[in-house]
């Protein structure tokens, strides 16, 4: 098998190319009984695309559903597989995060999904406030729903948008920011440098080639010298992979 995901209830197969209908199913059967916390299997057809990243799924053995009920990290999230990007093998890079956020902190997550940067953050450190921004609004949908399931109505809030039209309209600067974005060309880091405090640190995700990372640390320079910022790289960090020797990386970047 190609590889799988379990999000709570549902499990996402890679199926083989050419695996036969009847042996998807005979392997779905078997993977739910050897998982009873399993109930659905759907089938990961073609790439994850579009601005929202969402994947297309096909059904086939179980309770037909796209929904998922997951936990992680003391958090739980509802959300829709197909209408929602949701990666499970991020967990530990949420809760280390998380664990970075001090006390008293005002923190951004930009791309922010149903918010499991924010909840896990909000969960396990509880700053002043965590402010999430996703531009899908089934996701911001279901992102409501998670921070009232996690009762932390009064340290999250979730902001439906254009994080280009929603960051700049919200008043004062943020401590913390979490750049959680999808693989596009459009780096963002203009809106996270105006939106920084003094002092204060981003996380921003690129997607490079293990030998092409100096290109990361390059464009990072490049847009806070546009920016005016003075910067250090405090660390870079491989945070999963997405392809044949293609990798997110992590840059935490400290601005002065």
């Amino acid at each position: 098998m190609s590889g799988y995901d379990v999000i709570g209830n549902v499990v996402l197969v890679k199926f083989p190319r050419d695996m036969s209908l009847k042996e998807k199913k005979r392997f779905g059967v078997r993977f739910l009984k050897e998982h009873s916390s399993v109930h659905t299997v759907l089938e990961k057809r073609g790439k994850i695309s579009g601005r929202l990243r969402t994947p297309k799924t096909r059904w086939v053995v179980g309770v037909n559903t796209r929904e998922a009920l997951y936990r992680e990290n003391g958090c739980e999230f509802r959300l829709n597989v197909d209408t929602c990007y949701f990666s499970p093998r991020l967990s530990s890079e949420r809760l280390e995060i998380a664990k970075l956020v001090k006390k008293g902190e005002r923190v951004l997550v930009m791309f922010g999904g149903v918010a499991p940067f924010a909840i896990v953050i909000a969960k396990t450190k509880k700053p002043k406030e965590v402010i999430s921004v996703e531009l899908g609004k089934e996701c911001n949908k279901y992102a409501l729903e998670n921070v009232k399931r996690n009762k932390l109505g009064d340290i999250v809030t979730c902001a439906q948008g254009d994080v280009r039209k929603i960051v700049p309209a919200r008043q004062g600067t943020f401590d913390r920011i979490v750049m959680a974005r999808p693989n596009l060309k459009d780096n963002f880091l203009d809106v996270a440098f105006s939106a920084v405090e003094k002092s204060g640190t981003i996380h921003y995700y690129g997607f490079y080639e293990e030998d092409k990372v100096d290109e990361m640390k390059r464009m990072i320079a490049d847009e806070a010298k546009k920016a005016g910022k003075k910067v250090k790289i405090l660390r870079i960090k491989r945070a999963g992979d997405i392809g044949f020797r293609k990798f997110r990386y992590r840059a935490d970047i400290k601005v002065y």
